[in-house]
């Protein structure tokens, strides 16, 4: 079993017609059977959408470009941030990935790290102001290397699949 799961005995509620215990999502939300909810990190409220543009990324030159764009209002900090009761500044940022089967596949593992509140959250930057910033990298621009979180960047669907499996996103 991965890390992030209990090694207690699991049952198939398939084969038990629905009469078995409750399923390991239901124990995770009512915290049974010493299980707790795993599945929501300190992500600020924010929206994420995306939209197709035609045009092509450094290294993918017959491919669309999805454009995703993450807006998060100004806010004030939980108790899961560093410094709870204060403000943190809002953030406007768009990320790039390829319209192709790898590239929808990681825009899917972004989503569910997203939904699940995994994605971003909030840190003191170097000038001790709190900020939103995302827990893997994004890719913001859409060329200039990977220097510059551009493309072309041939190890960028690995990384984040990587980081993204980490959280317990696959």
């Amino acid at each position: 079993m991965g890390s992030g799961q209990s090694s207690d005995k699991l049952h198939c509620n398939r084969y038990l017609n629905g009469q078995g215990p409750p399923s390991l999502v239901q124990q995770a939300h009512e915290g049974t059977n010493g299980v707790h909810s795993v599945l929501n990190g300190c992500q600020p409220q924010g929206q994420m959408t995306w939209v197709i543009l035609h045009r092509d990324l450094p290294g993918f030159p017959n491919d669309n470009t999805v454009q995703i764009n993450y807006i998060f209002p100004d806010g004030i900090q939980t108790e899961k941030h560093p410094h709870p009761g204060q403000p943190y500044s809002g953030l406007r940022l768009c990320a790039y990935l390829p319209d192709n089967r790898e590239g929808r596949k990681v825009l899917k593992l972004l989503e569910k790290a997203f939904n699940q509140q995994l994605l971003f959250t909030v840190t003191t930057n170097s000038d001790g102001k709190d900020v939103i910033t995302a827990s893997v990298p994004l890719k913001i621009q859409p060329d200039g290397g990977n220097r510059v979180d551009g493309y072309p960047d041939e190890d960028y669907f690995k990384t984040v699949r990587r980081l993204l499996k980490d959280k317990g996103i696959e």
